[in-house]
């Protein structure tokens, strides 16, 4: 099906909807031109997109009939060095909707096509000017709303990221090349006893699928927005660090505890890194229906969340109340694989020092005043140090949850093959999870793909990309 519809002309609106200065209209397909012929014109009355050469703009007159409907500028890219891999036209006409109206019927009645969510993609992949993962690294580019996000989007659309997976790919080969040259000698009974070689290319393979598979975490956080939870017993500050943090009253803060019944949430980007704080509601034990609900959803908060803020009153809380919290939140589980901050509000009240010489030699609170706006940046400093810790989040990094998941499925092939050869068994069982790990690898860059998938992956793109 998608290949019939491939060999058709489309067209669509490229830009956003809406008026502005001008709008972009792209068509695609071995019709383009043709197509194009019967709508433009030189200013001279011409017939011309037949002897434009590629790569240049020209200025023409758009019809729809007889009747002019605007003047463009219309840019032409030849076959296969285009997006699409396909002759690829560009009109700019200018961003009236009733221009940008006209300009597609006029178009669709000289016999191109509306085109679909993300086909314009789906045929430079099909084409062969990209793999699937840099197809879908287009999405995030256009998502991108920081410079960490944008970062990730353009290492992976420039191949980065299936440079890593090109090397995984050689060395699973060589890996069953090593299984291979054994099932080739075991008809004349000859056992390979010594598997380093395996063994050892196995252990590369195993530490570069677990680094990828355990990069997603903060793949997808950079990529979304690092979520981050501010905790604590009510009335010790969590709204009004909310505001401090985003510069905004954008929590409503109160004296009176339990003033927070329901999440509240907003971004900003520090050193382009997005950030999205959670101000939750107190925890405490309440009779109260709905403050029970919105201490329900702190946990929720908690749970999602990749950094924790445990906030807490130092004019009121002793070394040994703050560790009796935290281990409540670890033998819960609430803790597990996130980082974890301790803040000490009203520090402009009492001295820091009493309190660190009384807290021993655990995590160290950052002492702040919310309300003063004392050392907040502190606070912003840790957390950009938390997410850049142990990783650049320029290099390579999972974002995609279904790159993730044919991860999953790649290092439970890696144990597998690894169980087997401790185990002692044959080459020819040992290939079984070797095929399977390059299948899900296929599945990543497109080598293996199904109409479902492709629609599937497309069909979140927009029209026009």
């Amino acid at each position: 099906m998608i290949a019939t519809r491939n060999k058709e002309t489309i067209c669509a609106i490229s830009t956003p909807q809406g008026v502005g200065g001008i709008a972009v209209v792209r068509i695609s397909g071995r019709d383009a031109k043709a197509v194009c012929n019967k709508v433009l014109l030189s200013s001279k009355g011409n017939m011309v997109v037949e002897s434009f050469a590629p790569n240049t703009a020209h200025f023409c007159c758009l019809y729809d009939g007889d009747r002019l409907i605007d003047e463009v500028v219309v840019t032409y890219f030849e076959n296969p060095r285009s997006y699409t891999g396909e002759d690829c036209i560009e009109i700019s006409c200018h961003g009236s909707l009733y221009v940008q109206q006209k300009v597609m019927e006029a178009l669709v009645a000289a016999g191109a096509r509306l085109a679909e969510p993300g086909e314009f993609t789906l045929r430079g992949f099909l084409n062969g000017k990209f793999d699937l993962s840099q197809a879908e690294a287009v999405v995030d580019l256009i998502d991108s709303n920081s410079e960490a996000s944008h970062g990730l989007a353009i290492h992976q659309l420039r191949g980065g990221f299936s440079k890593s997976i090109a090397d995984l790919r050689e060395k699973f080969v060589n890996l069953a090349s090593l299984m291979e040259l054994e099932l080739d000698f075991s008809d004349e009974d000859v056992e390979f006893a010594d598997r380093s070689d395996l063994m050892n290319l196995l252990n590369e393979i195993e530490t570069q699928v677990t680094s990828l598979t355990n990069s997603f975490r903060l793949g997808n956080a950079v990529k979304n927005g690092v979520p981050v939870a501010i905790v604590g017993k009510p009335n010790v500050g969590k709204s009004t660090l909310l505001n401090a943090l985003l510069n905004e009253d954008r929590a409503i803060v109160s004296d009176t505890p339990g003033t927070t019944r329901d999440t509240i949430e907003d971004a900003v980007t520090i050193e382009g890194i997005t950030f999205r704080f959670i101000d939750t509601a107190g925890i405490r034990q309440s009779d109260n229906e709905i403050e029970n609900y919105g201490i329900e959803r702190t946990y929720k908060a908690i749970d999602k969340a990749a950094v924790v803020l445990y906030m807490f009153d130092i004019t009121n809380t002793s070394p040994s109340d703050l560790q009796e919290v935290i281990n409540q939140l670890s033998a819960a589980g609430r803790l597990d694989n996130k980082q974890l901050i301790l803040i000490a509000n009203k520090a402009d009240l009492v001295s820091g020092q009493v309190f660190n010489d009384a807290f021993g030699t655990g995590d160290t609170p950052i002492f702040i005043s919310a309300k003063e706006k004392m050392n907040i940046n502190r606070i912003t400093l840790r957390l950009v140090e938390g997410v850049k810790a142990g990783r650049q989040i320029d290099n390579t990094l999972l974002t995609n949850a279904r790159h993730y998941e044919a991860f999953l499925h790649i290092l439970e092939a890696v144990n597998s093959v690894r169980a087997g050869i401790d185990s002692s068994l044959p080459g020819d069982l040992l290939m079984v999870d070797v095929r399977q790990a390059l299948y899900y690898l296929g599945l990543i860059t497109g080598q293996v793909t199904s109409d479902e998938l492709l629609g599937n992956i497309f069909g979140r793109f927009c029209i026009g990309k």
